[in-house]
């Protein structure tokens, strides 16, 4: 029996060897670099407040709801691994969170969406119209998922636009709030863009409504400019410039902000991020990359309206023309990928109304989705990258998790032909460097400030250039080549029992 312990000593350290596999990368050190000006990392905000009572169950409460520009669901999973690295003081991995591949965030969506529930009005819209997603729905109804102003869909109405907005202007009541210990969620004013509040929330209020008119037995409402009427979103984009306006609409791209903090009077930078699969070259570590968030933004400025309108699909569920007038923290960016101008500008608020269509036609058809389908019929960058690939001929966002399947309403035949255009990421499957440089909301990367991040995205560049670029192992494979080396070391075991016997 003595001769044989030896042997299993050595079984064990290789069976651990195999098994630490699962951690073999080093731990993401994050250099020191200037940070910009007024700004904090979340883990230095963390470090200092964490001992604090209550104050970790209070940031994670704020950080389960829904922000403007968040790009993720806050599942139990993800919430549970935050905890774990705030508790732990891991603060490393805390600004590198969560640091998961697309095929690692699937899972958590999909169990979050099992015990999240009903929306309880969907279901009660579904109840009163059953076997009918063509049903019209109230003001109410639809005002969850589409912000209609002081518009209605209960009868047909006439929108003025040779008079000026008489809409409140701009307001920070409710936009910002203090969680205490020097700790505000929330963006102030653009100073730039909120005096134009009024009128810009008038255009994102008309443009939703005439999106509206396409939906089933809705009445229809009309706006009027300068002699000119309008019943649909690209009609009034034409009437705007026929009356002189300059219409620019703007693909536009940033990091995405999914905390919206701000510590003692600075900025926190909170970027989400995954993992591209994609090896950093001369290291052990895969290149994470922070989520960026996709918008199209309308530019209007002329004899009787200037007004700044975006549209995207949100975590709120909404897929809808919004104002844009809050302030973003530095760090975020900011880049036109694409510029529409004239026709083509008519065409993007064709396409984008378009999509305001089919995301109501899913919330009528599929009351149960969790989180407003957010996550299942995409986020924001699905439909960008959607219109993108139309009036381009690429997709260059990343990532995509809408569910093809789900887009099957025959009245929305070219949005679903166009979301089943785009590269999916759902699967699990490594996405394409084009895609990943392509959402970056800058072509510098020497402008990006994250620390550590430009060096990592230089090296991948140079790499994916010159055709040296390598992929780091699925989950999957890593686990089979770990069962391969326990098995192997199991035969090893056995080779040297039997040596040894066969010594005695």
């Amino acid at each position: 029996m003595p001769v044989l312990q030896k042997p299993g000593r050595i079984f064990s350290i290789i069976v651990l060897a195999a098994l630490i596999g699962c951690r073999s990368d080093a731990p993401y050190v994050v250099p020191e670099e200037p940070m910009p000006a007024n700004t904090v990392m979340l883990a230095e905000m963390m470090r200092e407040l964490s001992a604090n009572p209550g104050f970790t169950e209070a940031i994670l409460a704020e950080l389960d709801k829904s922000g403007k520009q968040g790009p993720a669901l806050m599942t139990p999973a993800l919430m549970h691994r935050l905890r774990e690295l705030i508790l732990g003081k891991d603060w490393q991995g805390l600004d590198r969170f969560p640091g998961w591949t697309m095929q690692e965030i699937n899972p958590t969506v999909r169990v979050a969406g099992h015990i999240a529930g009903k929306n309880e009005a969907l279901a009660d819209l579904a109840a009163r119209h059953p076997g009918s997603p063509k049903s019209s729905m109230s003001t109410a109804q639809a005002k969850q998922f589409i912000d209609l102003g002081t518009y209605t869909l209960e009868h047909a109405e006439t929108i003025d636009l040779d008079k000026p907005s008489s809409l409140p202007g701009f307001h920070r009541e409710g936009l910002v709030s203090s969680l205490g210990a020097g700790v505000l969620r929330g963006d102030d004013a653009n100073t730039k863009l909120s005096p134009l509040h009024a009128e810009s929330q008038r255009m994102a209020d008309a443009l939703n409504r005439l999106s509206l008119n396409a939906l089933d037995d809705t009445p229809q409402a009309t706006a009027e400019l300068d002699g000119k009427k309008a019943t649909t979103p690209e009609a009034l984009a034409q009437a705007l410039i026929d009356s002189g306006h300059t219409v620019i609409v703007w693909d536009a791209r940033y990091f995405a902000n999914f905390g919206h903090f701000h510590y003692k009077g600075q900025d926190v930078m909170m970027p989400f991020w995954v993992s591209s699969q994609i090896k950093i070259p001369g290291t052990k570590r895969t290149l994470l990359i922070p989520v960026s968030h996709a918008e199209y933004e309308w530019q209007i400025r002329g004899p009787k309206i200037n007004a700044d309108v975006s549209w995207y699909f949100g975590v709120d569920g909404k897929a809808e023309f919004r104002t844009m007038d809050t302030l973003d923290q530095p760090w975020v960016l900011g880049r036109h990928a694409h510029e529409y101008r004239d026709a083509d500008a008519v065409e993007i608020t064709r396409l984008t109304g378009r999509m305001s269509v089919a995301y109501m036609h899913q919330h009528q058809a599929r009351p149960t989705l969790s989180f407003g389908g957010y996550y299942a019929l995409g986020v924001c960058q699905d439909s960008v990258a959607a219109i993108e690939k139309k009036m381009t001929g690429n997709a260059t966002l990343f990532p995509n998790t809408a569910d093809g399947a789900l887009f099957d309403d025959p009245r929305d035949a070219e949005i679903n032909a166009l979301l089943e255009a785009i590269p999916k990421d759902r699967n699990g499957k490594p996405p394409e460097p084009e895609r990943i440089f392509g959402s970056l909301p800058t072509t510098n990367l020497n402008a990006i400030t994250i620390p550590g991040l430009t060096a990592d995205l230089i090296a991948v560049q140079t790499a994916w250039h010159d055709g040296t670029l390598e992929r780091t192992q699925s989950w999957t494979r890593k686990m089979l080549g770990r069962l391969a080396g326990i098995s192997a070391a199991v035969l090893l075991l056995g080779v040297v029992i039997v040596r040894r016997r066969r010594s005695r």
